[in-house]
């Protein structure tokens, strides 16, 4: 058994007393009610289960596929469901998207949806990256399809998703070095 503290979209979590070879999607669903990580293939090869975690001090970012990455791999770490990248506006009171899900929505970047939490939170990691490190207008394209090129999608929708992040990456002020 472990007992496990973390920061779950913001929010601090635990402690929980879970078994040590629990699995993260497992810990997400079942312990927490956080259910928008979607179950694919269960070996890691389908991507559909990213999650991502955030290096605080370091404000970098990575993913993690919750379906073979146990829990306790995130003891005392951030980490990010596809839950919890929109914001309220405090001004407004209402909930503004992230900038990849927006952009998804508008270009209706999904079918069925199932695969859709991985490949916004890959998304949105790539887009952070872009924040940090801007890229030449020329790399976005082999950039994208570095960083998506696991994640699958039964529908084929891997059109839309690339060009979603492609329009969006080069249309947003600072994320390629002009």
């Amino acid at each position: 058994m472990l007992t496990l503290n973390l920061k779950i979209n913001n929010r601090e979590v635990g402690p929980y007393r879970v078994p040590s070879d629990l699995m993260m999607i497992q810990f997400l669903h079942e312990y927490v009610n956080l259910t928008g990580t979607k179950f694919g293939c269960g070996i890691g090869v389908c991507h559909a289960c990213v999650i991502v975690e955030k290096d605080e001090s370091k404000n970098s970012y990575q993913t993690y596929r919750s379906c073979i990455t146990g829990v306790s791999q995130f003891k005392d770490k951030s980490i990010y469901t596809v839950e919890g990248h929109a914001r309220v506006n405090e001004s407004s009171g209402l909930l503004e998207l992230h900038p990849v899900q927006q952009v998804f929505i508008e270009e209706f970047a999904f079918q069925c949806g199932w695969c859709t939490p991985g490949f916004v939170n890959q998304s949105i990691v790539f887009y952070e990256q872009c924040r940090q490190h801007p890229i030449a207008p020329s790399q976005v394209e082999s950039a994208i399809e570095a960083t998506l090129n696991n994640h699958l999608c039964r529908c084929t929708g891997y059109i839309r998703y690339f060009s979603a992040l492609k329009k969006l990456i080069l249309s947003t002020p600072g994320l390629t070095i002009t």
